[in-house]
């Protein structure tokens, strides 16, 4: 198999990856950059988990279903990231078979997670804000616990049938990736053989995890959204909006980027720009996370403050 594409007959054992092939010599900066980002989300998320455990005062629905969204987070761009640094010291950066099948499997498992998880985090704060005297019933301890569990089997069922249909059919010839990881369809579509129900099961998955979570959660929000003009003074609005502020800014940017990512035409085929945007939702985005929900939240700060106390200063 030649460098940059075997010959028709010739089976693919190894694909190569030209997502920066048009960063040039910015790709060094990139790397630097890239490796920041990933250090300060793998320490902000983990914080996250510990504070989680750690504190007393976080052990409700919200914080423990953000906890497994942390995990999730650091478990994503662990899938991506140190795969990217090596391709942006590589000057022809390739990536086996079974290594491409693997990542696919858990960008499309925690990926998927990630959506189930934001979403029944908005369940969470509907029921609260919306169903107060309900809410001890609605979040018991086994109901998040089986919301947690299927968000992890929507993903791994997810995962285990893309990665296993994309793989079993035929590769020749053809070798090139034009992205930076072995994401669904710019893999499926260098196939030898029809690839149209990939597309067709692709598209479900997108609707399926993409528009009807979003669709949850918007309708999530309008309820609550109701549930606020609804309450007399100012200082209770902005109570409830304070609650909601983290999740749903979180929501924005997870879905407005993987929207975007996922409905641009010829996916298969990046430009500079969309290779930025992909960036952006895969490694840019899980950093986010962390500040999000410790600036913008007085209980997730005290936690923090108390954590030190007790650890750092012996108090």
């Amino acid at each position: 198999m030649g460098l940059w594409g075997g010959d028709n007959g010739t089976e693919v054992t190894e694909f190569i990856l030209l997502g920066f092939s048009g960063f040039g010599f910015l790709q060094g900066h990139l790397f630097w950059g890239v490796l920041c980002i990933y250090v300060v989300t793998l320490l902000g998320n983990s914080l996250i988990i510990v504070l989680t455990i750690a504190d007393s005062a976080l052990h409700s629905p919200m914080y423990f279903f953000l906890r497994h969204f942390s995990l999730v987070e650091i478990l994503y761009t662990t899938t991506i990231v140190p795969k990217m640094l090596a391709d942006l010291q590589s000057s022809c950066p390739t990536i086996s078979r079974a290594s491409c099948f693997t990542q696919l499997y858990f960008f499309a498992l925690f990926g998927i997670a990630e959506c189930c998880l934001l979403t029944a985090m908005a369940y969470d704060r509907y029921a609260a804000i919306c169903c107060p005297l309900h809410y001890a019933t609605l979040m018991n301890q086994g109901t998040c616990a089986s919301m947690v569990g299927v968000s992890y089997l929507a993903g791994i069922i997810t995962g285990t049938t893309h990665s296993v249909f994309i793989f079993t059919l035929p590769f020749h010839g053809n070798n090139i990736i034009h992205h930076f990881l072995c994401d669904i369809l710019p893999v499926l579509r260098l196939a030898s053989a029809s690839t149209f129900w990939g597309e067709v099961g692709n598209l479900f998955v997108t609707v399926t995890f993409i528009f009807m979570p979003f669709s949850l959660i918007v309708a999530s929000y309008v309820c609550i959204l109701v549930t606020i003009l609804g309450v007399a003074t100012s200082q209770g609005r902005q109570k409830i909006f304070s609650t909601c502020s983290s999740h749903l800014f979180v929501v924005i940017l997870f879905f407005g980027t993987a929207t975007v990512a996922y409905l641009r035409p010829q996916a298969d085929s990046l430009g500079e720009t969309d290779q930025i945007l992909s960036i952006f939702y895969t490694v840019v985005t899980p950093m986010c996370n962390p500040f999000v929900y410790t600036l913008r939240n007085k209980e997730v700060t005290g936690a923090m403050r108390r954590l030190m106390k007790r650890y750092l200063w012996g108090s």
